[in-house]
């Protein structure tokens, strides 16, 4: 933890807690904090320059997210990636992202089809630019398209109770650069089935992304197991 410098961005619009929570959440996530990492409540808040309780919060709130575990009698530590964990959350991501794009291809616009395709050039610059986080928002945003495009308020407040688990694979796999014109070439397979509004097309594309998505992230993970 001594080799990364942790700052805290304020921001006039959200409370303490708020900004300690997304400061140790993108340190997690961009590899900050690493795997097996313990989380000192005191020296983190020493890092910070905050008190203990926004730290404890915030804690709190990423345990929720399955970013931190807690260890009986040894305290907070960041959270591993698992094959079992990515097994979990990729099983329920493809159930429900193979029922959103059949939705959103019987259902979406014109409008939201052509904002899916801004999306996707949204997404194609970020590939280009090599900015692992902005690819990861840019897909994530591409995918958010076609979650509202289901115009079913349920299932889309379902899928954002799993965005944040969902988020830590979405940025493994794009932190493999020999996937990404892969990524570009699923996203673009997605988009014509949808403006073409063949369902079959689009959730066997959308299958193909997600068990892409698992195959690479896995492989990942045993070759980290192994190094260590």
């Amino acid at each position: 933890m001594d080799g990364h410098t942790l700052k805290v961005n304020m921001n006039e619009y959200l409370p303490l807690r708020d900004v300690v929570f997304n400061t140790l959440r993108q340190a997690i996530l961009r590899g900050e904090l690493e795997p097996g990492e313990r989380l000192m409540e005191i020296q983190l808040a020493e890092r910070l320059g905050v008190s203990r309780t926004p730290i404890r919060e915030a804690i709190r709130k990423l345990e929720l997210e399955g970013l931190v575990l807690m260890i009986p009698r040894k305290g907070a530590e960041v959270a591993k990636i698992s094959e079992k964990s990515l097994r979990d959350v990729l099983e329920l991501r493809r159930c429900l992202e193979e029922l959103a794009i059949e939705l959103a291809c019987q259902r979406m616009t014109e409008e939201e089809i052509n904002g899916l395709e801004k999306a996707q050039e949204a997404f194609r610059e970020a590939v280009s630019s090599k900015d692992v986080m902005l690819m990861a928002e840019t897909d994530e945003k591409y995918h958010e398209i076609i979650y509202e495009g289901t115009n079913n308020s349920r299932l889309v407040q379902i899928i954002n109770n799993l965005r944040e688990q969902m988020y830590r694979y979405r940025l493994e796999y794009i932190k493999d650069a020999d996937k990404r014109q892969i990524l570009l070439i699923e996203h673009e397979n997605i988009l014509k089935a949808v403006r073409g509004r063949h369902v079959a097309e689009a959730k066997a594309a959308m299958r193909e992304h997600i068990d892409n998505q698992e195959i690479t992230v896995s492989r990942n993970i045993k070759e980290k197991e192994e190094s260590n």
